[in-house]
């Protein structure tokens, strides 16, 4: 064999041996896990394992996703609460675990602010405001004076009670002066099956639940309730748009236990920054009607202030408590 064709064999065996030991070296180090407290499947599933998948590399350790679902994700946040602060076990909850159940809950189990390292803001999404055939409104203002025209058909449905539409809804109410009946329902689908039935007249829910429907004309979503314009919905006016001053959106958020390492909490946080970089990655979370939106932990540390103290005046006014 040539000394040159030697010579190459040595360098790419040596490379070889280097990535291999990379390799053994990175399986020695500790899995980093990202706890869900929802079952898989699910849109924060989803997202975590989108992100876990492309977080490997970039932190040199491998990361998996454990589903810990039941009690509106407070077994997941519980766990987190009580692991070692080394940045291994962290989870990735809604904003609502940390910003909607400690006004509900007087046993949570948890201080959202106490007991956690906010990492990183993955994403964040807002809400739609959508009529069926029962309201025969064409924008806002007409549906309003509607409403009250009709206090015993003022209802809004949504996926569930205690969730952040059920109080967007409140906040709605609150700030029209129309009087709104919350109408639960176990889910996004069957809400907005009687929406189109016609048996309730109104639904708050995320956009992914009725956009279609809005799409193909029967349904219309007359605004959404973020600081700005949903990318999936340009044409739709934001509620603060249309003269209310009602701002509802929400985000999935990456979270450590308390006393975290601020090198550790950043390290990571600058692996989810560059993840969400990809190009691949963005348009798979915005398939699930999601907008991908990093922020590092103070500004987490910011956004989940004023969501917590947002919600505060209508959850109570509503008098609903989770117990």
């Amino acid at each position: 064999m040539k000394r040159r064709q030697l010579g190459l064999l040595a360098g790419a065996t040596a490379l070889a041996l280097s990535g291999l030991s990379t390799g053994l070296l990175a399986q020695d180090k500790p899995t980093i896990k990202i706890l869900v407290g929802f079952p898989p499947g699910g849109s924060v599933d989803v997202v975590a394992r989108l992100l876990a998948e492309r977080m490997k590399p970039l932190l040199d350790q491998n990361v998996i996703v454990e589903n810990k679902p039941g009690a509106a994700g407070r077994i997941a946040l519980g766990e987190v609460k009580r692991a070692a602060t080394d940045g291994n076990t962290l989870v990735l909850a809604p904003s609502g675990s940390l910003v909607i159940l400690p006004w509900l809950y007087k046993n949570l189990g948890y201080d959202p602010v106490r007991d956690f390292t906010p990492v990183a803001r993955v994403t964040t999404f807002d809400f739609a405001l959508t009529v069926g055939p029962g309201a025969p409104a064409g924008d806002l203002k007409a549906l309003l004076a509607w409403l009250k025209a009709n206090p015993g058909k003022a209802n809004y449905a949504t996926s569930g009670a205690g969730t952040v539409p059920h109080f967007a809804g409140q906040l709605l109410a609150q700030e029209t002066g129309v009087p709104l009946t919350h109408v639960a329902y176990k889910g996004g689908a069957p809400a907005a099956q009687d929406l189109l039935g016609g048996q309730v007249p109104l639904m708050v829910d995320t956009a992914s639940e009725t956009i279609e429907h809005h799409r193909s004309g029967k349904l219309r979503i007359l605004a959404v309730s973020g600081e700005s314009r949903s990318f999936a919905l340009p044409e739709v006016p934001t509620l603060k748009e249309l003269g209310v001053n009602v701002v509802a959106d929400a985000f999935f958020g990456l979270y450590g236990p308390a006393s975290m390492a601020a090198d550790r909490t950043q390290k990571i946080s600058d692996a989810v920054n560059q993840a969400l970089s990809n190009t691949d990655l963005q348009g798979r979370i915005k398939a699930l009607g999601l907008t991908p939106s990093y922020a590092g932990p103070q500004a987490l540390v910011a956004t989940q202030a004023t969501h917590l103290k947002r919600w505060e005046a209508p959850i109570k006014a509503s008098g609903y408590t989770a117990e």
